[in-house]
């Protein structure tokens, strides 16, 4: 994709202009999100279920003009990279995997097993 901003001026709402972007680095162009390339390759699936679950706790914006939508996602999306920038993906642990607990070890007593 072109690295280009969000513009009203386009002739595109702000949804459909985003229904171009595919790639995390889509993204982050789109929105203007100074980025580097090594923190993203590593952490691309990372940073955008960040932003998606900073997204659903900003609740509903479907109401706002596409301008303060645009700056809000903006800054989500800014802070999901910058989590990645100063910590890992084991340390923010995004996805359940990183959120499991270690394996519990069950005790079957032969008595359950003939049962």
């Amino acid at each position: 994709m072109n690295k280009r901003h969000f513009s009203p001026d386009d002739g595109l709402t702000l949804d459909e202009a985003m229904e171009e972007l595919v790639s995390a680095e889509d993204f982050l162009d789109f929105f203007g999100v100074s980025y580097a390339e090594d923190v993203v390759h590593i952490n691309r699936l990372h940073i955008m279920q960040r932003y998606h679950d900073y997204l659903g706790q900003t609740g509903d914006l479907d109401g706002h003009a596409d301008a303060a939508r645009q700056a809000v996602y903006s800054q989500l999306l800014r802070r999901a990279y910058e989590d990645f920038v100063v910590s890992d993906a084991q340390t923010e642990k995004v996805f359940k995997v990183f959120r499991m607990q270690e394996p519990q070890v069950t005790f079957v007593s032969i008595d359950q097993l003939s049962s």
